[in-house]
């Protein structure tokens, strides 16, 4: 289903219920808060981003001056949130300009992505070269060590997600994988000790083991499991969660709004939700397939593991099998800036499939090469 303008019709329908779902959370409990209302606005805003970036060719970004300008700039943006970054939930991760609030991190993961798929897509035959995983490996570390030291701890393991998963799809061996893996631990291991705060060390324990701590670093958590599971079956109905609209519940229209939502909708509701992401990463996956070269089906891919990564993170921190580390459901949470992000970033791959037809053979076949 792709209209003239690439537009994959059959995608906007998985994504309208999903931010259906999350509007009808936020209204069952914030009549007299903004969130309704501002989450409206900034999803017209996103689809107007998303067809207007389908008008445009972005074959332009296959040029390494032009990616390696925009790497620079989110990343000078990222040193000036040191400078002049409004400090929220003890993470100085915004330019807040009036009314709006800007999360420069958002954006950056896409920037992660185009310049992996660059990098990997004239790349691919000789992948098995450890310097090229090394190379790549700085393109992430760089905007993760920026977004870690904000400290924004979530946005930070996307990026390191984002990474793992492109290489991972690129075609590392086994060896390399290993490596990779020893090589993460040991950082782990020095970060521990040296870098992490006292209340990311608390985060990562209640991994372990979440009730450690139910009245301190282990409350939201807690909160969230007793709201998923109170939902049982078919959920107590739309307006009548208790841990939401008594307050138990905490940052219900953001990070929790997953547990916000079964509590109303039960067991169906949530299975319903993730057939629906599913489906959506399907077309993001059938999309890339089609690519015109390996750039774009990177792109693609990468956008998948964007899109998976914030899934899965949201989902388990909500049922408590993961650290609360504040990354929020894709097209359901609150807020702008990740909302316009995602659609950024579906239109940017709607602009890829409008051409992804016409590709001369033999550019797909140096691109393959690396010629």
């Amino acid at each position: 289903m792709k209209s003239r303008l690439g537009i994959d019709w059959l995608l906007v329908v998985f994504i309208l219920p999903v931010l259906l779902a999350g509007l009808v959370t936020m209204k069952s409990f914030t009549e007299s808060s903004p969130f309704f209302s501002h989450q409206l606005i900034w999803i017209g805003i996103s689809f107007v981003a998303l067809f207007s970036l389908s008008f445009i060719d972005f074959r332009f970004l296959k040029r390494t001056e032009i990616l390696v300008a925009i790497f620079g700039i989110f990343s000078g943006l990222l040193l000036l949130l040191f400078i002049f970054g409004h400090i929220s939930n003890g993470a100085q991760s915004w330019f807040s300009l009036g009314g709006f609030s800007f999360q420069p991190s958002d954006m950056m993961k896409l920037v992660v992505i185009l310049m992996l798929a660059k990098y990997f897509s004239r790349r691919h035959v000789e992948i098995d070269n450890f310097k090229h995983i090394f190379i790549s490996g700085l393109y992430a570390f760089i905007p993760f060590l920026l977004v870690f030291l904000q400290p924004d701890f979530g946005s930070a393991i996307i990026i390191l997600f984002i990474w793992i998963g492109m290489t991972l799809v690129s075609g590392i061996s086994r060896k390399y994988f290993l490596i990779l893996v020893g090589v993460g631990l040991v950082i782990f291991v020095g970060l521990w000790f040296f870098v992490f705060q006292t209340y990311q060390k608390d985060r990562i324990i209640n991994f372990v083991n979440p009730m450690t701590d139910i009245h301190g670093t282990g409350y939201n958590v807690y909160q969230s499991t007793i709201a998923v599971g109170s939902g049982q079956l078919l959920g107590k109905g739309v307006g009548f969660g208790t841990q939401s609209r008594l307050k138990f519940l905490p940052e219900y229209q953001t990070d929790f709004v997953f547990a916000a939502f079964v509590e109303e909708w039960g067991f169906v509701g949530a299975m319903l939700l993730f057939l629906l992401f599913g489906l959506i990463l399907w077309r993001i996956l059938h999309i890339s397939l089609l690519g015109a070269t390996n750039f774009e089906i990177l792109y693609g891919v990468g956008l998948s593991i964007y899109f998976m990564s914030h899934f899965i993170v949201n989902i388990g921190m909500n049922i408590g099998i993961m650290p609360v580390t504040g990354i929020t459901l894709p097209f359901m949470s609150y807020g702008g800036s990740h909302l316009l992000t995602e659609f950024v970033g579906l239109g940017i791959l709607m602009g890829m499939n409008r051409y992804s037809r016409v590709a001369h053979r033999d550019d797909m076949r140096n691109e393959f090469l690396g010629i």
